[in-house]
C-alpha cells in the first residue's frame, strides 16, 4: 500500500520546466522578507542601544534591564557606577544599562 507522502513525491510538478525557477524564487522572496521585517530592524535597534550606552556620563540618570533606577556616578570602560536612592553605589556592566530615565519619563506624559 503507498502512503501519501510517497504519492505525493511521485507525483509530477505542474508546469514541467519551471518548477525549479519557481521554488529558487520563492526561496529568495522569503529571505527577503525575513530581511527586512526581522533582521533588519533588530540589527539598527542593537546599533542604536551601542551608540546610547557609549554616550553614557557622569549625571545621567539611568534605569538597568533589572529596573533599578540610579545616577551614574563614575564611567568606566565597560562597568559604570551608579548612585541609586540611600546613597548607596553599584557597580554595573554597561550593557546592564536598557534606558535613560528621562526619555522614560517623557514617553509616559
Amino acid at each position: 500500500m503507498y502512503n501519501i507522502t510517497s504519492i505525493l513525491l511521485m507525483a509530477s510538478p505542474e508546469g514541467g520546466e519551471g518548477g525549479g525557477l519557481q521554488t529558487i524564487l520563492m526561496f529568495g522572496l522569503i529571505f527577503l522578507v525575513f530581511y527586512f521585517f526581522m533582521i533588519r530592524p533588530q540589527v539598527k535597534k542593537q546599533k542604536e542601544q551601542k551608540k546610547f550606552r557609549e554616550s553614557l556620563e557622569k549625571g545621567s540618570k539611568i534605569v538597568t534591564i533589572g529596573g533599578i533606577h540610579g545616577k551614574i556616578a563614575e564611567v568606566k570602560d565597560d562597568i559604570v557606577i551608579i548612585e541609586i536612592e540611600g546613597g548607596n553605589r553599584l557597580k554595573i556592566e554597561k550593557a546592564a544599562i536598557a534606558k535613560e530615565f528621562a526619555a522614560e519619563e517623557l514617553e509616559k506624559k
